[in-house]
């Protein structure tokens, strides 16, 4: 049974007479573990209907280039196969999400969509529920708990949220049943584009193609699985002790395919509650409690990708020290090409230019040191923004902006005060060879970066 606090209806029409259910499948762009998909697949049977899946391929979305394209067709692609097995027609158009969805369901009895939390993702279902003749049902299938139901307003803190989540977990840490489809739609013919050959469909979307594609994280359901079961057999009993050591990465690699939707939250959950290892809790609480206090942040703070979004102590506390005299200052275009004089710092931004994926822990020393080198902390926050959102492939996601934002104050309690950083958390190079064979995570974006 899929959670009714999952089940969301953005219109209040009627079911009508239709050829087929559509789901409008756009966050959650996989056939497993997919709530939306399960939903859809369920009332096309009860109402003796195929299913229709359909993804809206635009080239407006904000700052997403080449590289975050082709990741998410090379999963798109695999989800199509995946869809077809399953005897579901997949609907690629080029055009706006909302107006594809809008055209298609004309001849719906009913429409479902996923759910996003971005500020543009929620105007396209806004806008496309109020134009249906259909109802337009979402269903959120890209957290464990949804949102809503962890917390009705914005959380201060991993803390503040963490009980609330923990409330609710069991209710929600349960099996998707995988629903049989009794009415096929593979034969139907509505007009799909050819999203299978990737380069020529990247090469005609309007986009900026000079952020070459990943050549180290490619995209799909299936990678994600592979990639998440090397992850558990191999380095999951490290995660609690190793997770922030940039020098033998005990990380899982997953927050890219999430970010696409190519892989569920609750699967990644289950696997994990299903093991003994010393890693379980601290994996659990990055994947549930942290990610999903991003969720919380974007849905709830309307400057989420803003300075205003900050806290007020943060900015209080950074105009206090607006003027005071910085170490280094860089220019965006000299942190851009890694043009600094700190070799760990150079390191990592390397890193996100060649993989498109920066180590989690040199992401927070690598946005700390912006804002210790940029002229003010609005410049230092724009800068972070642009680099994170344009190189990473899990940018532009709440978890993306909860992370820049948390460089800047955003989900941490004031430390003591210090120059240009006010009350900010402070981190240095000093606490990396403290802690790390730094020099040694050097090497390896070195060898990276030689073998192009």
């Amino acid at each position: 049974m899929i959670h009714p606090e999952r089940i969301r209806f953005l219109n209040d029409r009627p079911v009508r007479r239709g050829g087929y259910v559509l789901y409008w499948m756009q966050a959650s762009q996989r056939e497993h573990y997919n709530h939306a998909l399960e939903y859809a697949v369920g009332e096309a049977n009860r109402l003796k209907l195929p299913v229709v899946v359909y993804f809206g391929l635009t080239d407006r979305f904000p700052e997403a280039n080449a590289r975050h394209y082709t990741f998410m067709l090379e999963g798109l692609r695999k989800t199509g196969e995946s869809l077809r097995k399953r005897g579901l027609r997949l609907v690629v158009r080029r055009i706006s999400p909302e107006e594809g969805a809008v055209a298609l369901s004309a001849e719906a009895s009913l429409a479902v969509v996923d759910r996003g939390y971005l500020r543009i993702q929620r105007q396209w279902r806004t806008r496309a529920a109020e134009r249906m003749r259909c109802p337009l049902i979402q269903v959120e299938s890209d957290v464990v708990v949804p949102v809503e139901s962890a917390s009705p307003r914005e959380e201060y803190s991993a803390a503040t949220l963490r009980p609330k989540i923990h409330r609710r977990l069991n209710e929600f840490l349960t099996p998707l049943r995988r629903q049989a489809v009794r009415h096929p739609s593979t034969d139907l013919d509505l007009g799909s584009i050819d999203a299978d050959d990737i380069d020529a469909a990247v090469s005609r979307l309007k986009i900026d193609h000079q952020v070459a594609p990943s050549r180290h994280h490619a995209g799909g359901t299936g990678r994600a699985r592979r990639r998440f079961e090397r992850f558990i057999s191999g380095h999951l009993d490290h995660f609690a002790d190793r997770r922030n050591d940039p020098s033998v990465d005990r990380l899982s690699g997953m927050s890219p395919y999430l970010h696409f939707g190519q892989i569920s939250p609750l699967y990644l959950a289950l696997q994990v509650s299903r093991t003994s290892s010393p890693g379980k809790e601290a994996f659990l609480e990055e994947l549930i409690v942290r990610r999903e206090l991003s969720m919380n942040f974007v849905l709830y703070n309307r400057d989420y990708d803003r300075y205003q979004g900050l806290p007020g102590w943060a900015r209080k506390t950074l105009q206090a020290h607006r003027q005071d005299p910085r170490p280094a200052l860089y220019s965006p275009s000299a942190l851009e090409a890694a043009e600094t004089h700190d070799p760990y710092w150079n390191a990592a931004q390397k890193e996100m230019l060649l993989t498109g994926k920066m180590h989690g822990y040199m992401r927070m020393y690598w946005g700390k040191k912006i804002l210790e080198w940029s002229r003010s902390p609005r410049r230092a926050f724009q800068t972070v923004l642009y680099l994170n959102n344009t190189y990473e492939l899990d940018g532009r996601d709440p978890n993306g902006f909860a992370g820049v934002a948390w460089c800047f104050g955003k989900h941490d309690r004031p430390w003591g005060e210090r120059a240009v950083f006010g009350n900010i958390r402070y981190m240095n190079d000093r606490g990396l060879r403290r802690k790390f064979d730094i020099d040694g995570y050097v090497r390896r974006i070195e060898k990276l970066a030689a073998a192009g």
